[in-house]
């Protein structure tokens, strides 16, 4: 582990679109992206033990177990080396905590956390519309991001299919854990924290969060 390396939180409610920033951001910095979302529904794929523990709770629209997340956050934070993006986690006071033990333990250091804010009746149009790829597993938007055949992954030819945790019953269960658990994270993070206006263009949010970094010296490193 590379002393003093440097990360960036996005936080946010589901939908808000803190994963398509954070990947953009990661790409931008080429710092190592760490979407816990990500890493848990592979493991669901892949059906490993640890992936059918997280399934009966991602499908309810639940968080997996803290445990369970700071276990994975410390194996993939052990592979950054330049920096790293985290997307959407900590989600609970547990887990920031938890996580400030591992940035002590590997010499790492939060310098920003960027939060996302979004209107809920924006977060469901959002996350009721996004369809995912089974095979490739593209994430696509019908109304942002359509494929160019309808409901059919321009990469694969096959139809794409609705997340589970994307039916508007389960948005909403999600919404309602969000408010619960994470929004107390903004107090947590007072210090560091940057709140974005979530609604606005994709393109348009970018340039708002890297306006922030403009003064940062390792921004200026990497350009």
């Amino acid at each position: 582990m590379v002393e003093g390396v440097k990360g960036i939180i996005f936080l946010g409610p589901p939908g808000a679109g803190k994963g398509t920033q954070a990947k953009k951001m990661a790409n931008f910095l080429n710092y190592s992206f760490i979407s816990t979302g990500d890493i848990l529904r592979e493991e669901v794929l892949k059906q490993t033990e640890l992936g059918n523990l997280a399934k009966s709770y991602m499908e309810k629209g639940k968080l997996v177990p803290d445990e369970i997340m700071l276990r994975i956050i410390e194996k993939n934070l052990q592979d950054s080396k330049t920096g790293f993006i985290l997307d959407g986690f900590p989600r609970t006071l547990p887990q920031a905590k938890g996580l400030d033990d591992i940035l002590k333990k590997n010499n790492l250091v939060i310098e920003k956390v960027f939060y996302l804010n979004s209107s809920e009746k924006e977060i469901v149009k959002r996350l009721s519309s996004r369809r995912v790829c089974p095979e490739c597993k593209k994430v696509y938007n019908l109304i942002t991001d359509p494929p160019e055949k309808d409901e059919e992954c321009d990469l694969c030819n096959v139809k794409l299919i609705k997340r589970a945790d994307d039916e508007e019953d389960v948005i909403k269960t999600r919404l309602e854990v969000y408010k619960k658990d994470t929004e107390p994270l903004l107090k947590y993070y007072r210090e560091k924290i940057i709140e974005i206006e979530g609604d606005a263009s994709p393109e348009d949010v970018f340039e708002k969060i890297k306006s922030f970094l403009k003064e940062d010296d390792y921004y200026k490193k990497k350009n």
